[in-house]
């Protein structure tokens, strides 16, 4: 792995530990309210990390940074926009999966994130574009890209896909994170162009924000309503 890519990976674990320091330090030094210094450090600490990667790898993105040849322009936009799609699909099929395994529906994280919208609504630069385009940087062009050299592409892709889905932090919807991680890992390898999986990533993120935030109560009650149906149609067979 480049030297480049490791330095990457260090910022951002850095970011992701860095709300421990530095949250406290917007509550007590700028007597913030913890609610809001959560999604102010947010865009401090991904807006920073972005810049740090992009400055990085400056050089590599002017001189294409790849030997293999990458998909035309043309045919980038149709992945584009079909990996939207097909994250979508991956999503909704992982969900059924996970309904069938007794999963129940609804993430934690994603109720988190949509909190922390409600709290702070410019915190959505960080839930649609910063951290859709780090995420593709560090788990799909470094991690997946190092692992692709060395092993096939099922292998790289479910190891840097669970990874990816680890580093959620949602462990009991796993399945889902580690689908979308696989598309996105296909949309990479099928275009040779980052940009590709990041524009499906960025979609599909602004599109579930945008649903959360603004069907959220439309949402919640259908779920209750669900809830009540299986219930009944269980008492049958109880």
């Amino acid at each position: 792995m480049k030297k480049e890519y490791w330095i990457i990976l260090i910022v951002y674990i850095a970011m992701q530990f860095s709300s421990l320091i530095g949250i406290p330090v917007l509550i007590k030094g700028f007597h913030l309210q913890g609610k809001l210094a959560i999604p102010v450090w947010l865009i401090i600490s991904f807006s920073s990390a972005l810049i740090i990667v992009l400055i990085i790898l400056r050089k590599e993105m002017k001189g294409g940074g790849s030997n293999e040849r990458s998909s035309s322009f043309g045919h980038s936009v149709v992945w584009a926009i079909s990996g939207f799609f097909l994250a979508l699909f991956a999503q909704y099929f992982a969900a059924i999966i996970e309904h069938f395994l007794g999963i129940p529906s609804g993430s934690e994280n994603t109720k988190e994130i949509i909190d922390i919208i409600n709290t702070l609504p410019s915190a959505v630069i960080v839930t649609s574009i910063a951290g859709p385009i780090l995420e593709e940087i560090v788990f799909r062009k470094i991690i997946f890209g190092s692992l692709y050299k060395r092993f096939n592409f099922v292998i790289s892709a479910l190891i840097s896909s669970l990874i990816f889905a680890l580093a959620h932090m949602d462990f009991m919807h796993i399945l889902i994170y580690a689908a979308m991680g696989f598309t996105f890992a296909f949309l990479y390898v099928k275009t040779k162009r980052i940009i590709v999986p990041i524009f499906a990533h960025v979609s599909m993120n602004t599109l579930v924000v945008m649903v959360q935030s603004v069907y959220r109560n439309d949402i919640e009650r259908l779920l209750r309503d669900t809830e009540k149906v299986q219930n009944f149609i269980g008492g049958f067979f109880s």
